[in-house]
């Protein structure tokens, strides 16, 4: 996966929410192509297997698996997507976890941007492990 618009914007650029914003879009990719590499199903099951890898209290026991292995950098923006604020929480989420996902999806949207792909690809790779083991 190499960046769509290459030059455009600068991860350290763009606020915490739009990282998540990108992170969301970028975890959701990647998640549908695995899903349709390795899997030959109808769309309608394609759809509730992704749901189950996105949904955010399968992205928050994912971050157990991804913090040992994360730099410095990379849980400092963790842990602002984290803490943001956020003023919509799903009905049906619990706040930790739904916090939790945001500060993932924040991180795959920082790496995505500043051009890191293979490193999108390493943790994405232990993410895919870990919900696949549920």
């Amino acid at each position: 996966m190499e960046k769509l618009l290459p030059d455009e914007c600068s991860a350290r650029s763009v606020s915490t929410a739009a990282l998540a914003f990108v992170g969301d879009a970028v975890f959701g990719l990647l998640a549908r192509e695995r899903l349709c590499c390795t899997h030959s199903l109808p769309a309608s099951k394609l759809h509730s297997s992704v749901v189950s890898v996105v949904r955010c209290e399968a992205q928050a026991k994912a971050v157990e698996q991804l913090m040992p292995i994360l730099t410095e950098a990379e849980k400092a923006v963790f842990m602002r997507g984290r803490n943001a604020h956020s003023s919509h929480v799903p009905k049906k989420s619990a706040i930790a976890d739904y916090r939790m996902a945001t500060g993932l999806e924040a991180l795959f949207g920082y790496i995505y941007l500043d051009g890191n792909i293979e490193r999108l690809r390493e943790l994405f790779d232990i993410v895919w492990q870990s919900s696949c083991r549920d």
